[in-house]
């Protein structure tokens, strides 16, 4: 079954994308949802219109990404959290606080465009998460999780 993404789905694709999924997938959760629409000839021919329109409009948010990315390659982040004996920490850090603490240093990005490789932190030490700024625009970012003194 061949679908148009109204919506980003994780691991499926973006929105405006056309994406082939098994038909049970389709009827009864991604068209339901509002994740998606049937792929008929006349929809694909309105899509290819609203994305050439859309094409300059898209460079724009490619370039403000682009920005963004290499302000955050440029940070050096430290986040402090209580710690126990062992380098455990009380409670964890999440892709949320990760968000709170770019956008002190003017990096703006949604909690959901982050992704914390491993999940949540738990333990003291050097990080990785991969950051989403646009969708060809993505980055590895590397922060620091110290204890409070």
């Amino acid at each position: 079954m061949e679908l148009i993404l109204k919506k980003d789905v994780e691991n499926l694709g973006f929105i405006d994308d056309i994406v082939t999924v098994k038909n049970g997938y389709g009827r009864n959760y991604l068209i339901p949802q509002g994740y998606a629409e049937l792929a008929t000839p006349s929809a694909k021919k309105m899509l290819a219109e609203t994305l050439k329109q859309r094409a300059y409009k898209e460079k724009k948010f490619v370039e403000e990404a682009e920005e963004l990315q290499a302000k955050a390659n440029k940070l050096e982040l430290t986040l402090t959290a209580k710690a126990g004996a062992g380098d455990k920490m009380f409670g964890s850090i999440t892709a949320a606080d990760l968000a709170e603490a770019l956008a002190k240093n003017d990096v703006n990005i949604d909690k959901k465009y982050i992704t914390i490789l491993g999940g949540n932190i738990k333990r003291l030490g050097q990080y990785e998460a991969k950051l989403r700024f646009h969708r060809e625009v993505v980055t590895d970012f590397t922060f620091e999780v110290v204890g409070e003194n």
